[in-house]
């Protein structure tokens, strides 16, 4: 008579509660493997949380090629992942938890009552229901000498010495949220090829504004406008000038491209057309009529509708004979050239570049230096856009790393 197996399952330990932690979880767990799921934070979920305020956008629905391009250098990194589990598939998975989604005008994809609350708490109740144990309040560490994970929690320090381990640990801004590139010393000293965590989806920073632009515009939305760089078709959108610089939706679109510029030059000099609908000549024959006994401001407010913070730019930034001629003045508004000099605060930032090399890892984002240990979300080197574009890809690259850890726990046994 065969003896049924006493064999115990696998046990997986998961080191971050955002998105990617949580779906390679759910991924674990579906095969019957035993996860703890361990988060520094009082709860888990919390900068996922924080990106639904004001409308949880959580992917985009763009044909796939425009998709993967958001990647730039590490679309051939990513599209493994998208392939596995895009934008189409996350939908999907959104729906079997029992919220519906709609596309909005800009192609963008969203709950269909924008809130990221009602999302989070269907998941963690289907995890928990499929048996998997989160321990919030539980910081890693890093590992004692026998490679065992150290845990800092609540009790005390403890060791932990799963059979595989995940790390889900988030990008190095929005530190208050748990994610604070701590992790970057331990896996340097295990030898893990590291690219330097920077921002990306960030603000900017000019050399000085004068007194006049900061007291009376900083925090003015700039609507309405477009923004080039290089030789780059420039883009349309709005930003928002602050009393440092400039920040807001139009420049995180470019900052992957600005950030580089400023590493290595110095600093990114960026183009703003105010009027993007008007060509340079209507914009020239307006300028060139009249003005009597008009000023300046009310000239160009009467025949381009050109005021307020838009006008005290084109004053902040050109020299004033342009405003004698109005061929040079033309041209300004159509092609204002404003310096950046450095980027705002990581911890300010949305998200951050850099972080695990993907040449560290094998395909199945386990560290080739560290046998069983995995690593899938922010902390890994990529970065994206807004627009949905993050959460895709730690949604994607979680639901991998714990495909590639079902993998090498069965090849191991």
């Amino acid at each position: 008579m065969t003896q049924p197996s006493t064999s115990l399952p696998p046990h997986v330990a998961i080191i971050g509660g955002g998105p990617a932690g949580l779906m390679a979880a759910e991924v674990l767990s579906q095969a019957g493997i035993k996860v703890d799921l361990y988060d520094g934070m009082p709860s888990v979920g919390r900068k996922f949380l924080l990106a639904g305020v004001g409308g949880m956008n959580i992917t985009h629905s763009e044909a796939y090629p425009a998709f993967l391009s958001r990647y730039a250098e590490r679309a051939p990194q990513i599209a493994p992942l998208l392939r596995s589990f895009g934008a189409d598939a996350l939908c999907q998975w959104i729906h079997d938890l029992g919220i519906e989604t709609f596309v909005g005008s800009s192609g963008r994809v969203f709950p269909t009552d924008m809130k990221a609350a009602p999302l989070l708490r269907a998941w963690l109740k289907r995890l928990r229901d499929a048996g998997v144990v989160i321990h919030t309040r539980h910081r890693w560490l890093g590992w004692d000498h026998n490679g065992g994970l150290r845990i800092d929690s609540p009790e005390g320090e403890k060791t932990v010495q799963p059979d595989a381990t995940l790390l889900a640990l988030g990008g190095g801004s929005w530190s208050r949220l748990g994610s604070d590139g701590a992790w970057m010393l331990p896996l340097e000293q295990r030898g893990v090829g590291l690219a330097p965590l920077q921002p990306s989806n960030c603000g900017f920073e000019v050399q000085a504004w004068s007194e006049l632009m900061v007291s009376k515009f900083a925090g003015s939305p700039l609507k309405n406008i477009a923004i080039g760089l290089n030789d780059d078709m420039p883009r349309l959108g709005e930003c928002v000038i602050t009393a440092t610089g400039i920040e807001g939706s139009l420049i995180y679109a470019l900052s992957a491209p600005i950030r580089e510029a400023i590493n290595h030059h110095g600093a990114a000099t960026i183009h703003l057309d105010l009027l993007p609908g008007k060509p340079v000549d209507k914009i020239q024959s307006a300028l060139s009529k009249p003005r009597g006994s008009r000023s300046m401001s009310k000239h160009l407010h009467s025949q381009l509708g050109l005021d307020g913070v838009k006008a005290a730019l084109l004053r902040e930034l050109t020299p004033a004979d342009c405003f004698a001629d109005p061929a040079l003045l033309a041209k300004a508004i159509k092609a204002l050239p404003l310096t950046l000099v450095k980027t705002r605060p990581l911890d300010e930032a949305i998200s951050s570049a850099g972080g695990v090399m993907f040449e560290s890892m094998d395909e199945r984002l386990m560290l080739k230096q560290l046998p069983g240990v995995f690593c899938a979300g922010e902390m890994l080197d990529w970065e994206a856009p807004t627009g949905g574009y993050l959460l895709t890809a730690c949604f994607a690259s979680g639901r991998a790393a714990g495909l590639g850890m079902v993998e090498w726990l069965r090849r191991k046994d």
